[in-house]
């Protein structure tokens, strides 16, 4: 069976349903990229990991191959990225030249650890969407928040009611919380599962995005409404409001 040439689409939102397997969005491949220095980095390292086949091992390097491990586009930058790694003292150059063959440190499997536990979600390209699960508000997710999440600032929204998983459902909404960027917690409705959720994002010390429709923002708890909610009308004006609020407020 012949299988479909997937195509490449200005953005993601313009592929329909008729579109090759496979079909992407150029935006989408953008915001795949690590947008900073200590991102990069952090994301190289991880990628070495996954080359190891067990702690000290030598990790052979291709710069003819592996440029896509350190997001390089060439081959100086990826000889910056591995020797900015060596520099930090995070993996270890064992033939002294790029692009050569390198080792995890002791530090590096530290660092490691870090990351894999969740505990710098600045990595994260996932955001929590914590809100009322009611049909009612079915086309607040739908166009107004997983659009503005997902289309407009290039992240991928998660929300446990919509993972298949075979799981405890507290330990999965804890894993992904732990693995999340930020969070948009909408209070319509103001159930008790949206507070603890941005409660526990607070603690984390990760940005909380407070939404809530207009009609439904004065019953808000006496202990969040000094926070500055993101009131909106209607599926359109929360995606135009929570795109310009993740634009401003989230490090990319």
């Amino acid at each position: 069976m012949k299988v479909p040439v997937p195509v490449f689409f200005p953005k993601q939102s313009m592929i329909g349903p008729d579109a090759p397997i496979g079909s992407v969005g150029l935006d989408r491949i953008g915001g795949l990229m690590p947008r900073t220095v200590a991102e990069t980095l952090d994301r190289t390292l991880l990628n070495l990991s996954r080359k190891s086949r067990h702690f000290g091992d030598r990790i052979g390097l291709s710069s003819a191959n592996d440029q896509a491990l350190a997001f390089g586009k060439n081959n100086e930058e990826f000889n910056f990225v591995m020797g900015a790694l060596a520099d930090e003292t995070l993996i270890k150059n064992l033939r002294g030249i790029w692009p050569g063959e390198v080792q995890i440190t002791e530090k590096g499997y530290a660092r490691l650890a870090e990351l894999e536990r969740g505990l710098l979600g600045h990595l994260s390209r996932q955001v929590f969407v914590a809100m009322a699960f009611e049909p009612k508000l079915d086309d607040a997710y739908n166009h107004g928040i997983k659009p503005a999440i997902k289309d407009d600032c290039g992240y991928e929204p998660m929300r446990v009611d919509l993972k298949e998983h075979n799981e405890d459902i507290n330990n999965v909404i804890l894993a992904e919380m732990r693995n999340s960027k930020f969070i948009v917690a909408d209070f319509t409705f103001h159930r008790r599962g949206v507070y603890f959720e941005a409660g526990f994002f607070m603690g984390m010390g990760r940005p909380v995005i407070f939404t809530c429709q207009e009609d439904d923002l004065k019953d808000a708890h006496f202990d969040t409404r000094q926070y500055n909610h993101v009131p909106w009308k209607d599926p359109a004006d929360l995606r135009e409001k929570l795109k310009r609020r993740i634009q401003a407020t989230i490090p990319g």
